[in-house]
């Protein structure tokens, strides 16, 4: 049968394909992060762990910003959210694990590589989880612990001990611990507050700017020290939270509390 058009004949035939494409800025940052933990690995087989955790703090900074960049110039897109997960998987998930391993984990057998391990994968279940839960979560709380923190938590110590000189031999049993710490923590459904309600568009008091800089401050007296009990303080304050809430009489659960869509959908913790 002739349903009596032609093709020859049709407008819309003499119209150039528009060619699908990828966005460069958003991604390029992306990828940046990706080679941030792609350095912190290679940096850690060649002994160099404080450059090892720098690369990984890099890859936080750029996790941060790719996808409000996608968002300001509005190149929002779906290889752009696979993109990013992938980058944290590897990170967050992966770079952590394998540095702590390198550090200090092997020199317990099994046991280390087995607490790299539960890190490593509960990286991955932790960000497959948002991907999937991303619109039934309420955007002011991550469900868990959220990666670029669990990988905060590691790096950090593992930069703290190197600038004290600590003995290696003595952490062994404590990074197995933290390891172990971070990745379980991550797959919880313990609440942490995400600081997605806080708008940097909006009009603030002075004194919250001299707050910022006295801030600055405060870490510049010793940065590694400082980073870290401030990390520390965000991993357990979700454990916090979770008991407050339930102590009140409130749902701890993060999940169908809130029907909006994120803010951050295009930007993997």
């Amino acid at each position: 049968m002739h349903d009596g058009s032609d093709p020859l004949n049709d407008p819309s035939a003499d119209m150039p394909r528009r060619r699908k494409g990828i966005y460069m800025l958003p991604n390029m940052i992306t990828l940046a992060a990706l080679f941030g933990g792609f350095y912190a690995i290679v940096m850690a087989m060649n002994g160099r762990f404080d450059l090892a955790t720098v690369g990984i703090f890099a890859a936080m900074v750029l996790d941060s910003l790719d996808g409000r960049v996608a968002r300001m110039t509005h190149t929002q897109s779906a290889f752009g959210e696979q993109m990013d997960s992938l980058s944290d998987m590897v990170s967050f998930g992966a770079a952590p694990g394998l540095v702590a391993y390198v550090w200090v984990l092997k020199d317990i057998g099994r046991w280390g590589w087995i607490a790299a391990f539960v890190y490593c994968a509960c990286a991955a279940l932790r960000l497959a989880r948002f991907n999937v839960n991303t619109g039934v979560v309420d955007k002011r709380y991550f469900q868990g612990l959220p990666s670029p923190a669990a990988a905060a938590l590691v790096a950090g110590f593992i930069w703290l001990a190197t600038e004290l000189e600590l003995e290696r031999a003595d952490l062994a049993w404590p990074v197995f611990a933290l390891t172990l710490y971070s990745g379980l923590t991550m797959v919880t459904n313990v609440p942490f507050y995400s600081f997605k309600d806080l708008s940097l568009k909006k009009s603030v008091p002075f004194a919250a700017i001299v707050l910022v800089a006295l801030g600055i401050a405060v870490i510049n007296i010793h940065p590694p020290t400082v980073l870290f009990g401030l990390f520390v303080v965000y991993g357990l304050s979700g454990y916090a939270m979770y008991f407050w809430r339930k102590a009140k009489g409130r749902p701890t659960s993060v999940i169908s509390t809130s029907t909006d869509e994120p803010d951050e959908r295009g930007l993997h913790e």
